[in-house]
């Protein structure tokens, strides 16, 4: 998740001796044997939905039954199952039958995700209705334009066609221009109500006219997968709770295009740092707060999937947490907390601002940790699902570095001292609550959506989960461009300027077509209406 939006912070507070003592050197134990087995390469990089993430997600169940927490959900299990509607797939059912001759369209000859369903429609019968369109002129035009999109292109021809009244419609290529086509799984434009396919030429010149007995089926189907997350309770009796998390998922082979991997062979992204840092250091908060003597709250350890994919698995307990959140006292969460640097001692929390009580007891002058505090409650990580309920959250986090996303974030790479120091850190922050009453909530400056390179923002936070085409506006930030031009949560932005846009990765990229002080038009979609507003950044 965090591909989309690194925002570095860097963080402190009290100081830690030097020494380790016998009980702190199993805790670093403790995590190399988690961290391990987390990267191996037999979990295959823990992608939600895979095996590797159940080897994962089975290992955490059986370290939080060792540590004796109790299970929370309503069926009595330490997992939380949840569903991932993402992209499209071709199903089995995509066919196009020649005579006696099927030929399945999948690979060479494929449908458009933006396609239509098509049920065995007779070609034949609606000849005179079928768009045929060679796309052998459009590539010769544009061979040397830098600027042209051949997607693009062919969803606005299908889209006329449409309007047009056309039943189908048939794409091909009888030139000798090679523009290699191919299913987009990715692709979130608007999906339109007739069948739209590509053929290879072969195939394209035994359709001909459709003279002959031709059947056309068409089904493209949401492709889901389900993510499990991992949750376990220790009951204090108390009216409120405390929350602790770590995403465990990771890349796998990089599959979902969030990898900064640039090889040709697919690797296995092992995720040492991210995230098998924050879930090894949520195992050992988890064994120390259910033999402490902290009581004044519950607390629920939660290891989320589905973070690298967009915030699933914290979105999802968010919104079906089997508890009232207004209960919630606040949460924490760990992600990259692996890679302390031994000469600067760099920390980030994130979260500083989201309620009046962190000012008090976290404080910039650590004798260990160079601290860099950020206000915002939201970012790349889980603890923006909870700030969007308005519950206090810290963000701990190491920084960035060129392992980031790529095949060697490794388990040798990890500095399991500087973890433990992480750990004692959070343990302390807690310890001061747990003298304390619920602490209030605060809201923050929303973090801009991008990559820190980005010239200008609109000051909108996008629903990551959103899998419709566009993107789906889940805050807004005050004083920013966005609410002065009368953006609202809800609204579905699609466009900006010229630049069309259909999920948060496109959207981003048109983003930075712009300079501060500029001004264009945003199109949004909000309910059944279409506006065009004004903006200026």
């Amino acid at each position: 998740m965090k591909y989309f939006l690194i925002v570095i912070f860097f963080a402190s507070q009290t100081s830690f001796a030097q020494k380790i003592t016998k009980e702190e050197k199993k805790i670093i134990d403790n995590l190399k044997k988690s961290i391990n087995f987390l990267a191996d390469d037999k979990l295959e990089g823990r992608r939600t939905g895979t095996a590797g993430e159940k080897l994962a997600y089975e290992f955490i169940q059986k370290e939080f039954k060792k540590a004796g927490l109790e299970t929370f959900t309503t069926n009595k299990s330490y997992i939380q199952d949840f569903t991932i509607t993402g992209g499209k797939e071709i199903g089995n059912e995509n066919y196009l039958v020649l005579g006696d001759i099927m030929y399945s369209l999948e690979k060479e000859d494929f449908p458009f995700a933006f396609s239509g369903a098509a049920k065995d429609i007779d070609l034949k019968k609606i000849k005179n209705d079928i768009a045929k369109i060679d796309l052998a002129t459009i590539l010769k035009e544009n061979e040397n334009n830098p600027h042209f999109n051949l997607n693009d292109k062919i969803y606005n021809l299908s889209k006329n066609s449409q309007a047009e009244k056309k039943q189908a419609v048939i794409f091909f290529n009888s030139s000798n221009i090679i523009e290699k086509l191919t299913f987009d799984a990715r692709d979130n434009a608007e999906q339109l109500l007739i069948p739209v396919i590509y053929l290879t030429k072969n195939i394209a010149e035994k359709l001909g006219d459709v003279s002959s007995s031709a059947t056309l089926n068409v089904l493209i189907k949401e492709k889901k997968k389900t993510g499990h997350n991992v949750i376990g309770y220790i009951n204090n009796n108390a009216t409120n709770t405390i929350i602790i998390g770590a995403h465990y998922d990771h890349l796998g082979y990089g599959e979902d295009h969030n990898s900064l991997y640039t090889g040709a062979t697919p690797m296995i992204h092992n995720g040492a740092d991210d995230n098998a840092s924050g879930t090894a250091a949520l195992l050992e908060m988890a064994k120390f707060f259910k033999k402490s003597t902290y009581k004044k709250y519950n607390f629920l350890f939660i290891s989320f999937s589905g973070e690298e994919l967009g915030l699933f698995g914290s979105k999802y307990f968010t919104d079906n947490a089997g508890l009232e959140l207004k209960t919630v006292n606040y949460m924490i969460n760990m992600d990259m907390v692996g890679r302390l640097n031994d000469s600067t001692h760099g920390i980030t929390i994130g979260g500083y601002g989201t309620s009046p009580t962190w000012g008090k007891i976290l404080k910039k002058d650590d004798t260990y940790f160079k601290i860099n505090f950020d206000s915002s409650g939201s970012g790349p990580s889980d603890h923006t699902s909870f700030y969007k309920k308005d519950i206090p959250v810290l963000f701990f986090f190491t920084g960035s570095h060129k392992d980031y996303h790529k095949p060697t974030d490794d388990a040798d790479k990890i500095n399991y001292t500087g973890e433990l120091q992480i750990i004692k850190y959070i343990q302390n922050i807690i310890a001061q609550t747990n003298n304390m009453d619920k602490i209030s909530f605060t809201k923050t400056r929303e973090v801009s959506m991008g990559k820190s390179s980005f010239k200008v923002s609109l000051g909108v936070m996008p629903d990551y989960t959103f899998s419709g085409s566009g993107v789906l506006v889940d805050g807004v930030s005050e004083n920013r461009p966005a609410q002065k031009a009368g953006i609202k949560v809800g609204d579905i932005l699609v466009q900006l300027g010229e630049h069309k846009f259909n999920d948060v990765q496109t959207y981003m990229d048109a983003l930075n077509k712009f300079n501060k002080g500029e001004n264009t038009n945003v199109k949004v979609k909000r309910g059944k209406e279409e506006l065009l507003l004004p903006v200026t950044f």
